[in-house]
């Protein structure tokens, strides 16, 4: 790739007016009724331009318009701060556009249609776009426009940089679709990670190392002594029985010493208050947007009345390890999140449900099983409707979750290898972020390559972006 960059600059490309590139193209045509018409769309952030609709002549309000030609330069009145600007493309030829567009027609002998892309696509135009008005409706005007500055080289020295320049548009689009399949396959690696976890696979050598350990059915034994006296001393209300797994239930077999029960059987599951918010108080409310996948973003709590906050009991704020999960949410309803360090003692609202098991049972297992495919599946088939027509995951939904219980000490086991595994998964993704960065960095590397205006380059920026391309 690096060599790819050295292109000769062997002539000096000195700054001239867009004038006298192009000319503005003033005269509207007049609409007739009967005529179907193509109206042209500009996109901001220079992203190109496309059709919009088409339609007859009867249906346009304004009868004069202004007809656009392939390969005119076309800059909207309104948005061109934004980006609202480009090339007509072949398609377009002689589509319409209002007398908010401004259109030019490139002087071929002097301005290659494609160098003209490589300008836009350089931000030479943002740069010196200077808008007038206010904020929302500021707008340049096609005089303005004429006096844009722009390097323009000879023609055969124009075609040399569109070359070189869209070869490695080309390679980096190769390189960024690799780097989105990578990934995808991630992602895949994740999930396949946590599935493993759920099925026992990931500790079968922990197993044939411990071979004696109490069965999680034994566990959950105890688990029901314990919830039955606390039932006796008013501690907690009496649940209904859980329906048994049945084996079409059971999706795949589980080790020996696993065993197949309801999430509710062996936690306590409770939603959030509906919160009394206060501009003046204090931001303690965790909501749906703060319950992240495995993580609590504390950015995202709300502000609450400070005496309504003090006065809920402490029964209803988070505790280390507590999984948080959303209840409703577009998009986002299952996802489930383990409350840190930095999330301890807030409250959580009546979007949120929190999770709380008996007899040390591990919350990050919960919380990986509640994430993963499995458990996201699970969920997606037992939520339910409320009367606000908003899709909502219920108490007693979330207590019906199936869970695949292992005994207590292989838990610990398997968070250990899902945490160490998905630490690998951690670094790999961040080589990917990484690479995503150089891959758009290479782009800008090229463009300031193509117009540097000396063969020596002095400037460090430039220097830096061509290492950059070369790491790529």
């Amino acid at each position: 790739m690096n060599d790819e960059l050295e292109i000769k600059n062997d002539e000096l490309m000195e700054l001239i007016k867009l004038k006298e590139l192009v000319t503005y193209r003033k005269q509207f045509i007049e609409i007739r009724e009967d005529k179907k018409y193509k109206r042209c769309r500009v996109q901001l952030h220079r992203r190109g331009v496309k059709l919009r609709d088409e339609v007859f002549g009867h249906q346009i309000k304004t009868k004069k318009q202004r007809l656009c030609k392939a390969d005119d330069f076309i800059v909207a009145e309104m948005d061109a701060k934004f980006g609202g600007y480009g090339m007509i493309p072949d398609y377009l030829e002689d589509a319409i556009v209002s007398s908010h567009y401004y259109l030019y027609e490139l002087k071929k002998d002097r301005l290659l249609p494609m160098f003209l892309d490589v300008i836009i696509d350089s931000g030479v135009f943002q740069e010196q776009i200077k808008a007038v008005g206010s904020t929302n409706y500021s707008r340049v005007s096609a005089k303005e426009v004429l006096e844009y500055e722009v390097t323009c080289p000879s023609l055969q020295k124009q075609q040399e940089i569109v070359d070189h320049y869209f070869q490695c548009k080309r390679n980096a689009t190769e390189l960024k679709t690799e780097l989105t399949h990578q990934q995808t396959l991630l992602k895949k690696l994740r999930q396949q990670i946590l599935q493993e976890a759920i099925e026992g696979k990931l500790t079968a050598d922990w197993r044939k190392q411990n071979p004696d350990v109490e069965p999680a059915r034994e566990l959950l034994k105890r688990i029901q002594a314990e919830k039955a006296q606390l039932i006796k001393d008013k501690k907690i209300k009496k649940q209904k029985p859980m329906p048994p797994i049945s084996e079409d239930e059971k999706p795949f077999e589980l080790p020996d010493g696993w065993i197949w029960c309801r999430l509710g059987e062996f936690a306590q599951i409770t939603r959030g208050k509906s919160p009394k918010y206060s501009k003046s108080g204090v931001f303690k409310m965790i909501n749906q947007k703060c319950v992240r996948w495995f993580y609590i973003d504390t950015n995202h709590t709300k502000s609450i009345n400070f005496k309504w906050f003090e006065f809920i009991d402490d029964s209803f704020k988070t505790m280390k390890n507590d999984v948080l999960v959303n209840s409703t949410g577009d998009g986002t309803i299952g996802r489930s999140a383990i409350v840190g360090n930095e999330s301890i003692g807030y409250l959580f609202d009546s979007h949120v449900l929190r999770v709380k098991s008996y007899q040390d049972i591990n919350q990050k297992l919960i919380c990986l099983i509640i994430n993963s495919d499995f458990g996201q599946d699970f969920i997606e088939g037992i939520k339910g409707a409320t009367s606000t027509k908003q899709t909502e995951l219920g108490v007693n939904n979330l207590s019906n979750f199936r869970f695949p219980l292992p005994p207590l000490p292989e838990q610990k086991a398997i968070v250990t290898n899902v945490k160490k595994l998905l630490a690998l998964c951690d670094q790999l993704e961040s080589q990917i972020t990484r690479n995503q960065r150089h891959a758009e960095q290479l782009m800008q590397a090229v463009l300031i390559e193509a117009f540097s205006q000396q063969n020596e380059i002095t400037d460090p920026s430039i220097r830096q972006a061509r290492q950059v391309a070369a790491n790529v």
